[in-house]
């Protein structure tokens, strides 16, 4: 039997440091610990370092995650999981104490997973919504969003005069020290302005 631990963080910002450390506190050896950095609602099949640990993993191994939306945040893809892990006999403990598929009988394990996953599924719905909320509310106050322009006024009117001189958007785009898409995106947005 062989212990195996799997973090995931959704983001580069976010640090899995502290997802590994409990991973071998929890008796994981570091050579059995897998981690992406991908979303939780992403599919599994995009998750490699979790393929190469779920292809590792044989009947009575044990699967060890901090909480069970490391493994998904979809209510479907954990259930999915869930009960492939269990049809291989794969045990699967979650550091929050929550699950621990070696001391309950699988019809329990399957309530439970239902449970944190439809939790899960509207932590996310909930996390989605609060976000929308909050990006309305600051685009109301003129908060800008994206990548912030990295031309000004007077290439936009040199853009603009060229392009009614008839010349290309390569031909722009080389003069001017941009990409082609850039030149048509602010053609595009000036003459629908």
């Amino acid at each position: 039997m062989t212990v195996y631990g799997v973090w995931r963080c959704s983001t580069d910002h976010q640090d899995q440091e502290r997802q590994i450390r409990a991973l071998q506190d929890a008796g994981c050896l570091p050579e059995n610990i897998y981690g992406d950095k991908i979303t939780g609602v992403s599919d599994f099949s995009n998750r490699p370092q979790l393929q190469k640990c779920l292809a590792a993993m044989k009947a009575n191994d044990t699967l060890i995650i901090s909480e069970l939306s490391r493994l998904s945040r979809s209510f479907i893809g954990m259930v999915n999981e869930v009960s492939k892990l269990l049809e291989r006999e794969i045990n699967i403990k979650t550091l929050d104490g929550r699950l621990d598929t070696t001391a309950m009988p699988k019809e329990i394990t399957m309530l439970i997973v239902s449970i944190l996953g439809y939790a899960a599924s509207q932590e996310l719905s909930q996390l989605k919504s609060r976000t929308a909320e909050g990006r309305a509310v600051a685009k109301s106050r003129g908060v800008k969003f994206g990548a912030k322009r990295k031309y000004d006024k007077f290439q936009i009117q040199e853009i603009m005069q060229k392009r009614s001189e008839g010349v290309g958007f390569g031909t722009i785009a080389r003069s001017m020290g941009m990409s082609r898409s850039t030149v048509q995106t602010i053609v595009n947005r000036e003459v629908a302005a």
